[in-house]
């Protein structure tokens, strides 16, 4: 009685051992990828400026962006447009104020990242800067160029997926380089930060 327990013990771990093993073999040994999908960010943006010529000059201006990315091929690279609107109520001790909006477009890097819901980036935009405010106008003294200047934007940021379909911008970290007159070295050396939310159609 004891041998035949035994025996149908061990039949029943052979099965259970020959099942597991057929199960993984018939399941990959890594996941694929998540299929790349067009995006929308959009999210708060902190811009830290030195618009003022001489010294720091620096200022802090708040607003929104939005920033769309098309993924090329595999989706390790992407096409990107952004737009990013910002304002200072105060710019100096005179009072001024400045209203920056940037228009960009360039391309996205995403290295590919197995086994992980956090995905990095690092970007190129280049496009357009506009001013518009007290700080620009004519008679103080005023900026030729603030309707259409040169704006660069080069970095970064680590996004965090949540379901297929929405994602959180935890960080983007970006110079953002605009040459809008001012009476000096006619550029402006700009910190960018931003965070929010990335829908994936």
């Amino acid at each position: 009685m004891r041998l035949t327990i035994n025996r149908t013990f061990a039949l029943l771990l052979t099965i259970a051992a020959a099942s597991t093993a057929g199960a993984a073999a018939q399941t990959p040994r890594e996941p694929a990828g998540v299929k790349p999908r067009t995006e929308l960010a959009l999210g708060y943006t902190y811009l830290h400026s030195n618009a003022p010529p001489g010294g720091c000059g620096c200022f802090n201006l708040n607003g929104g962006s939005a920033t769309f990315a098309w993924p090329l091929g595999s989706g390790q690279f992407a096409l990107v447009g952004d737009v990013t609107i910002a304002h200072a109520g105060t710019v100096s001790h005179s009072g001024d104020n400045l209203t920056l909006s940037t228009f960009t477009a360039g391309v996205r890097y995403l290295p590919p990242i197995r086994h992980s819901s956090l995905q990095p980036f690092g970007q190129m935009l280049l496009g357009l800067a506009h001013s518009s405010g007290t700080l620009v106008q004519d008679s103080n003294p005023g900026a030729a160029n603030a309707g259409a200047a040169f704006a660069g934007n080069f970095g970064g940021g680590l996004d965090l997926r949540a379901t297929p379909r929405f994602s959180m911008r935890l960080v983007e970290a970006d110079y953002l380089l605009t040459t809008i007159d001012n009476g000096s070295n006619n550029h402006q050396n700009n910190l960018r930060i931003s965070a929010g939310v990335v829908i994936h159609f």
